[in-house]
């Protein structure tokens, strides 16, 4: 039991599940938007997700991340740099305009991480835009980064789309925020810092709302989309309400990560239904 308690931990720690869910929101694009599944662009994103987060949550300073003594962030860091190298091989398969844009992506990332402004350490200690730009680089990977390398039109769909996908993230991170509010420096003036948790939650709530209300303002408004999405909406607003400051150890970092796993699910069960 300990030893599967263990895995589970790296699991977590090493960033795969939320690498699946950042998959998953992948494959969920493709349904909707009708595009052919692109297995190189799907391994990239998992493995350059499992990279990308691990270097933000453990390579913000440089020194700690290369000369690491703690054993389990010796592990966490071998597994990065397979990950790495795996992403960047399936580079070569991709089309030059996905590459163009996940350069923007990418940058986005490690600006988030390293210090680039004279009074901000980095893009994420500058106050109240963490969750919004790791909320756009979720919505630009998982949207528009598929649209792109399948050369799909930049619809008035996808534009709907990719903000759905923009607010659907901001709401997801609202209990990351809220859990950290005892760690977090007062610099970053987080949501929950500057307005509470109590205004933090009803944002949540409210951006849930505007949410679901988009999927009927698309050019091709589909069941499965009404479905899935509806399905999606009530989770959510679930997951608004069981909220705490005070959370169990795997709420967010499993069970919010877990739903857009879930949703995917429920897009596939749909599609056998209909």
């Amino acid at each position: 039991m300990k030893v599967i308690k263990q895995l589970f931990n790296f699991y977590l720690d090493a960033s795969f599940h939320v690498a699946l869910s950042v998959l998953s929101l992948l494959y969920a694009t493709d349904i909707l938007l009708n595009i052919e599944l692109d297995y190189h662009l799907n391994y990239f994103v998992f493995f350059g997700t499992v990279a990308a987060y691990n270097f933000v949550k453990y390579g913000v300073e440089a020194k700690k991340y290369v000369m690491v003594s703690n054993k389990n962030h010796k592990k966490i860091q071998i597994v990065s740099i397979i990950a790495l190298v795996i992403a960047m091989y399936h580079v070569f398969f991709l089309h030059k305009n996905a590459l163009i844009f996940m350069a923007v992506v990418v940058i986005m990332t490690a600006l988030y991480a390293i210090p680039v402004l004279p009074k901000a350490k980095n893009l994420r200690s500058l106050g109240g835009l963490k969750i919004f730009i790791v909320a756009f680089v979720w919505a630009g990977a998982t949207v528009i980064l598929p649209a792109v390398e399948s050369l799909t039109p930049i619809s008035r769909d996808i534009l709907i789309e990719s903000l759905q996908r923009f607010l659907l993230v901001l709401i997801l991170l609202v209990p990351f925020e809220i859990r950290d509010l005892a760690y977090d420096n007062p610099s970053l003036r987080t949501l929950p810092q500057r307005y509470g948790v109590t205004k933090t939650i009803l944002f949540g709530s409210f951006t849930t709302i505007v949410f679901y209300t988009l999927t009927f303002l698309k050019e091709e408004i589909l069941i499965i989309d009404i479905i899935g999405k509806g399905t999606l909406f009530l989770s959510l607003g679930f997951l608004m309400f069981f909220t705490r400051r005070d959370q169990k150890k795997y709420f967010a970092s499993f069970w919010v990560e877990a739903i857009p796993i879930f949703w995917l699910i429920i897009l596939h069960i749909t599609i056998l239904q209909l």
